[in-house]
């Protein structure tokens, strides 16, 4: 590990930090927590998301260690995505986000009309 600091932007922790705290990422591992799916299965469950933005996620995902792919041999050929025993270590504190943002959420849309008021004012 090249000794850094973590805010320059060439460091290899921010690096990942930006890889594994975009919003399909998480939702990527909190859908495979339940066990492996195939492709179309997970862009089922991520409405909103293209395929393009879920086949360069999960790649993402794949060469950091967090998500294992396997092919299936059928036909036609098919590809599973797993979580890895590394990406199970992210679920505690995505959860503790997730469980934040529900209990939080009252007070953000409070500062929220507050601000859009102040604006339109």
């Amino acid at each position: 590990m090249i000794p850094c600091d973590h805010f320059d932007a060439n460091c290899p922790s921010r690096l990942l930090f930006d890889q594994i705290a975009d919003k399909w990422s998480m939702m990527v591992l909190t859908t495979l927590d339940d066990g492996p799916l195939r492709f179309n299965a997970i862009k089922r469950r991520l409405e909103g998301v293209t395929q393009k933005a879920l086949t360069q996620c999960l790649r993402r995902l794949e060469r950091n260690g967090l998500v294992s792919r396997r092919v299936i041999p059928a036909s036609p050929v098919a590809v599973e995505y797993e979580i890895t025993p590394l990406g199970r270590t992210l679920q505690p504190p995505f959860r503790a986000l997730y469980a934040w943002t529900r209990e939080h959420m009252p007070e953000v849309d409070r500062a929220r009309a507050t601000f859009d008021a102040q604006r339109a004012a």
